[in-house]
């Protein structure tokens, strides 16, 4: 006869089978079964105790992202279950598998008013591609391993409900789970028909671009010989970043509000996009609207989803770009794919100008300069939301051995903190360090105490400017309105942290940040370091005024000033002194990272 074990037992046995040794929680009575189990089995999973259910389920989306494998989090029954809701619709909307175990009152006292308790499973029905009550005790382990193949065959989470007493229940302990099972298809290869339309589009075009997403994450090696052999620049999502090296000559970075200008410029200035594996919802705004498209995806309901596509391969990036590299015939430079390069490198020398700046409250660039002097190849970023994408974004020189996470089209506050523990938990001897704006540090900063709680070294570094930086910009630059609700008191961060049991520091300079940076790696405490950071707002990419060509002078001298701009030209100058040299044919760029896989 079979042995028995308790069905919270049971449940955690069969995550424990999928490879998963964490799970991130907040204690609750009606969690108490579980609690017990992970009492039991503290030895093969470990229990991170989190300060809000949101922040749990943040780490758990977070943890997903940086590694591909299945998040778990939970939370007690009513309050906590809600709780979670921020950082499961981070999972949904960013596309990454997340188990959500839920509690919920004794299955004798549900649907009669009880203390707590409440119809959970229809608040789930939205965010999850797997929501279900369990209805048996013996059940569980079942529906618990159906839930985390759903999870990651569909990319999302999985949430399971479990009555309180069924998790004491004991029952037939000889479930065998599917955690053997494939959970990645094979790689579906282009229609050749297709690839032949495109290969002609490319030899027609005069300035085609490759805009790539995280769907190419797997193929840099083909990034880069595409681009080499049919002289096109590339860009990328913002969540792409990292993928190629910053420093690779023809990669501009990528587009839209939080991007670098070459970017932004290429992309209005292209007449071909090849559009791999990048679902960006403002796509549509921010390109030529009359460039062509070759779209490459796995997904067939991507394809032409953001802008209607000329060719549609239905493909593997990896395996469309191979198929594309034999197909095509290598082009010579253009100058567009000059002007774009001569571009970025404009745009890098005006942003290293201000590296040393003395002015104070001190500017982004001397900050971000000491961060990518110290980190190493091997470090993990966890960036916040809001204006510190922007500075991420432009000024993080980073390389595809590092890794590095945001809260995407969800775009939520508060993500740095818990994001920053998943990278260190799952990382444990990488360096770690979230960045985070004032505002969305102060949002879930008690995830400090979780740091400390589990000798978590992770250098947290707070840029305070006392605004809603991002929300100010919107208000100014695009409604034009009254600055309204964006303003933060100033806060003494580094005290906070201290009170936290972190150690804390603030940096007015470049020679404090560099000292605290310096301290922070003597200490195996989690650390603090509020920024006092320049009240300017980032350069704006979506009104730009540096074109004498179309636009007002005036305009532009305001813009120049505004930004200290003087530097910077813009596209067009390039492609006028691109067009002004005799034809050439560059020779092929010999990168060090050009044997990536």
């Amino acid at each position: 006869m079979a042995q028995t074990i308790s069905g919270s037992d049971a449940v955690l046995k069969v995550i424990e089978s999928w490879g998963v040794d964490h799970i991130y929680g907040y204690p609750g009575g009606s969690f108490d079964s579980t609690m017990n189990a992970l009492y039991n089995q503290k030895d093969k999973i470990k229990f991170i105790q989190v300060r809000h259910e949101e922040a749990g389920a943040l780490a758990a989306a977070a943890d997903a992202k940086l590694s591909g494998q299945i998040g778990v989090c939970f939370g007690s029954a009513g309050p906590g279950a809600v709780h979670l809701m921020n950082g499961l619709y981070d999972a949904k909307i960013d596309r990454v598998p997340v188990l959500a175990i839920v509690a919920q009152v004794p299955s004798k006292n549900m649907n009669i008013d009880y203390f707590q308790a409440m119809n959970e499973e229809p608040m789930f029905n939205d965010v999850a591609v797997f929501n279900h009550t369990v209805m048996t005790a013996q059940s569980l382990p079942k529906v618990i391993d159906e839930a985390i193949q759903a999870a990651y065959a569909q990319k999302g989470v999985a949430v399971v409900t479990i009555p309180k007493d069924f998790g004491w229940a004991q029952i037939q302990d000889n479930y065998v789970s599917n955690a053997n099972t494939p959970i990645k298809p094979y790689a579906i290869q282009p229609d050749p028909v297709q690839i032949q339309a495109a290969v002609k589009l490319i030899a027609q075009a005069k300035g085609p671009l490759l805009y790539f997403g995280l769907g190419a994450k797997h193929a840099a090696k083909q990034l880069q010989k595409v681009s080499e052999k049919f002289k096109m620049p590339l860009v990328s999502s913002v969540l792409a970043k990292g993928i190629l090296d910053e420093d690779y000559p023809a990669y501009l970075g990528s587009t839209g509000r939080v991007a670098p200008k070459p970017g932004v410029e290429a992309g209005m200035a292209t007449d071909l996009i090849l559009w791999v594996g990048n679902d960006v919802p403002f796509a549509s705004m921010l390109f030529n609207p009359q460039a062509k498209v070759i779209q490459i995806d796995i997904e067939a309901t991507k394809l032409g989803k953001r802008r209607h596509d000329d060719v549609a391969i239905l493909a593997d990036a990896k395996s469309a770009l191979k198929a594309l590299l034999k197909a095509g015939d290598e082009r010579a430079a253009t100058p567009f794919y000059e002007a774009s390069i001569a571009n970025k490198q404009n745009w890098r020398d005006w942003q290293a100008s201000f590296k040393d700046a003395q002015e104070l409250p001190v500017r982004p660039e001397p900050i971000f300069d000491v961060l990518n002097h110290t980190a190493s190849p091997k470090a993990v970023w966890a960036v916040d939301v809001g204006n510190i994408n922007i500075n991420f974004e432009r000024l993080i020189d980073s390389v595809h051995t590092q890794k590095w996470t945001t809260s995407g089209k969800y775009a939520t506050m508060g993500y740095g903190l818990p994001a920053a523990i998943a990278a260190k938990v799952r990382y444990p001897h990488r360096d770690v360090y979230s960045l985070s704006g004032d505002g969305a540090f102060a949002m879930l900063c008690e995830e400090l105490l979780t740091q400390y709680k589990y000798h978590l070294h992770i250098i947290n570094v707070v840029f305070s400017n006392q605004t809603l930086g991002y929300i100010e910009a919107e208000q100014r630059d695009d409604s034009h309105q009254p600055l309204s609700g964006v303003d933060i008191p100033d806060t003494n961060w580094a005290k906070v942290a201290e009170g936290m049991g972190a150690k804390g520091f603030t940096a007015h300079t470049k020679a404090e940040f560099q000292a605290a940076i310096d301290a922070a790696q003597k200490t195996s405490l989690p650390v603090v370091i509020d920024v006092k950071l320049t009240h300017k707002m980032p350069f704006t990419t979506q009104h730009m005024y540096l074109d004498p060509a179309y636009q007002d002078p005036a305009k532009i001298a305001a813009f120049v000033d505004q930004y200290d701009a003087q530097a910077l030209r813009p596209l067009r100058a390039f492609l006028q002194d691109a067009k002004a040299k005799p034809a050439s044919k560059p020779a092929k760029h010999h990168h060090k990272h050009d044997q990536l896989s």
